[in-house]
């Protein structure tokens, strides 16, 4: 059970509530309510004070998302009739590979800090993938400046991952294809909710539609989750939908490997999760997944899980 966090802080109120790690720290706080993009040194800093929260916790840090409701005019973004599909995340890289490159590049340096290297456990993940080129493009990014920094760090360290965010069906379709390619994958169910059902989650007259639990969004999370393990990876899931109680049982039965949540949700579900077993949950996720709307699955899930509803 690990947790999402913004800031440096924020891992210290994750550790706190008992978070085995990060799942997802979003690092868009170094690049909000400012003039210029932040420096180097800026980012290593920050950086630095999570992994020393962490303790030699796992730590999967999202690169830029940028874009959508994330804006940064300085990048050179402009007014765009459809900004959560347009210009953003890892499609800035083709015109902006800088962003990427420091970003990156500060990772490893303070990873590979002298004091932290034992320690430390970088997960680096990218978002809004929606092909295998861009998993391509910065996976070859990571390794040209792995080699770089690593030249400087004696030792560097060795514990680097590198996954992408599972937040559009494209990936998720092509998930066969694209885990030989990566260590694993994060589902964003927020995103991929909208992306699936085609819902504004923002916009107060259809939100209603955008349900996690729609069985087309269930059965991309058990295509990614059955493609990643195929090829020997792990999935870890840091969407609202993994502090959903109901959702519990039909994940642990898709075999998710790992729930990242808001840090004071992750007691409630630790102790929820206990009562659980693998066993019991698979055959309810199958069931699940034959289901034709949300509706059906959520009855379902408190028809024989009575206990949940009031989690």
């Amino acid at each position: 059970m690990v947790a999402n966090i913004g800031s440096p802080e924020d891992a210290l109120t994750a550790v706190a509530a008992g978070a085995e790690g990060v799942g997802l720290f979003r690092t868009e706080f170094l690049y909000l309510h400012r003039q210029t993009q932040p420096s180097p040194a800026e980012q290593v800093a920050s950086y630095r004070k999570v992994f020393q929260a962490l303790d030699g916790r796992p730590m999967v840090v999202r690169l830029l998302d940028a874009g959508g409701d994330k804006e940064l005019p300085y990048l050179g973004e402009q007014a765009e009739p459809n900004p959560f599909l347009g210009w953003r995340a890892v499609r800035m890289v083709v015109e902006r590979p800088e962003l990427y490159e420091q970003q990156i590049q500060a990772l490893l340096e303070a990873a590979s800090d002298p004091a932290l290297r034992e320690k430390a456990d970088l997960r680096i993940m990218v978002p809004m993938i929606s092909s295998i080129e861009e998993v391509q493009r910065v996976r070859a990014m990571l390794e040209r400046l792995k080699e770089q920094v690593w030249k400087t760090a004696s030792p560097p360290t060795k514990r680097v991952q590198y996954g992408i965010m599972i937040e559009i069906p494209s990936a998720a379709i092509l998930a066969e294809k694209i885990a030989p390619l990566v260590d694993f994958f994060s589902i964003g169910t927020n995103d991929l909710t909208q992306y699936t059902l085609a819902v504004d989650r923002s916009n107060n007259r259809v939100a209603n539609l955008a349900s996690p639990f729609h069985p087309a969004v269930l059965r991309l999370i058990d295509l990614t989750i059955r493609s990643a393990h195929a090829a020997g990876r792990w999935v870890g899931l840091c969407g609202e939908f993994a502090s959903e109680p109901l959702a519990a049982p039909l994940l642990l039965g898709l075999g998710l490997d790992e729930f990242s949540m808001a840090p004071a949700r992750i007691p409630v579900i630790k102790d929820l999760i206990r009562t659980l077993s693998v066993s019991q949950c698979r055959p309810l996720a199958q069931e699940a997944l034959q289901m034709s709307t949300a509706s059906e699955v959520v009855a379902l899930v408190q028809a024989r899980m009575p206990h949940l509803a009031g989690v």
